[in-house]
């Protein structure tokens, strides 16, 4: 099972992560967005940070936790690539995210997110999960 794809949407990007649980899915969300600004195989998950977030709903949930990235992104100036979910029914996730800081001249510079948006943003869990997100470029 691929982990994730892209898809195109005016001055936008859309993705899809894929997953056998919801917890892989959201894992795959994360490489997903932070593999659009730099490749995630040059980034060295040395650092890591842990958070946790609660929401009303799964659409909810993957909303807030691709927010709390770029957060994260922002003020501590880092690019991740490795990250571990845990989602419990309640609707709370705990995560772990890895990477380091940015130096542009080891990182590939690719596009910068400026936005998660709700646009057209899918949960969808059967025996597999799909999630659908776009950003805002």
């Amino acid at each position: 099972m691929k982990k994730f794809e892209y898809f195109d949407v005016t001055a936008d990007i859309g993705f899809y992560a894929y997953g056998n649980t919801l917890n892989e899915a959201f894992e795959n969300a994360g490489l997903a967005i932070f593999n659009i600004i730099s490749n995630t195989d040059n980034i060295e998950p040395s650092k890591s940070i842990t958070f946790e977030i609660k929401s009303e709903d799964h659409v909810a949930l993957l909303y807030d936790y691709l927010e709390e990235l770029l957060f994260y992104h922002e003020i501590e100036f880092m690019l991740f690539s490795e990250f571990e979910v845990q989602i419990t029914e309640d609707y709370s996730l705990k995560a772990v995210i890895k990477g380091e800081e940015i130096d542009w001249d080891k990182h590939e510079r690719n596009c910068e997110i400026k936005a998660i948006t709700f646009h057209q943003m899918e949960v969808n869990v059967t025996d597999t999960v799909q999630l659908k997100a776009i950003v805002d470029l």
